[in-house]
């Protein structure tokens, strides 16, 4: 499945390319995210994997790309709360495959909240998608927020990965002038 490289130089057999340790499907289940480039999210959901993980064992994750009405009946299902929210993450806590990557779980998006979201910190819907996906995977890797240090100590992973893809600090943000508060 990899891409064959070889060397006539040293006459060597061909090698498949290294595989990253993450693979990440994207789905998407709603037109409107047309702007938002899977090429962010994958290396986003990459990024946090990388700075994560305690195993460099191969995964996978999958990212859904929504509407707020999807994202509002799973938050409702499992969560058991009403309305849409901008990220979701489901940890799959299954014992690892001895034959292949280990799932560990799926990230779903609401786009109309992530646009609003973005709108209103004056930012690309695909920078704030690109951060939600860290998050989520950071989710997926064991991280949380409930406690406040639990808190800091994830905003702060947060901002180091997105600040390795070129992203400024998303807890920096101020409301745009034309935008709504959160």
């Amino acid at each position: 499945m990899g891409i064959l490289e070889s060397d006539p130089g040293n006459h060597r057999e061909p090698v498949a390319a290294e595989r990253p340790l993450l693979a990440v499907e994207i789905t998407r289940r709603d037109s409107g995210w047309g702007d938002v480039r899977d090429k962010l999210l994958v290396r986003a959901a990459r990024a946090a994997f990388a700075a994560a993980r305690e195993n460099p064992r191969p995964s996978e994750v999958s990212l859904l790309l929504t509407g707020d009405e999807e994202v509002s009946a799973l938050n409702k299902t499992w969560r058991n709360r009403d309305g849409a929210t901008n990220v979701l993450s489901f940890r799959l806590d299954a014992p690892p495959c001895d034959t292949g990557p280990r799932a560990l779980g799926d990230v779903v998006l609401a786009r109309e909240m992530v646009a609003r979201e973005a709108a209103a910190h004056g930012i690309p819907a695909g920078q704030h998608a690109a951060h939600l996906v860290v998050h989520g995977v950071l989710h997926l890797m064991g991280y949380d927020h409930t406690g406040d240090r639990e808190a800091g100590e994830m905003e702060d992973l947060e901002t180091r990965i997105l600040a390795k893809l070129g992203l400024p600090d998303p807890y920096s943000y101020q409301p745009a002038a034309h935008g709504e508060g959160q």
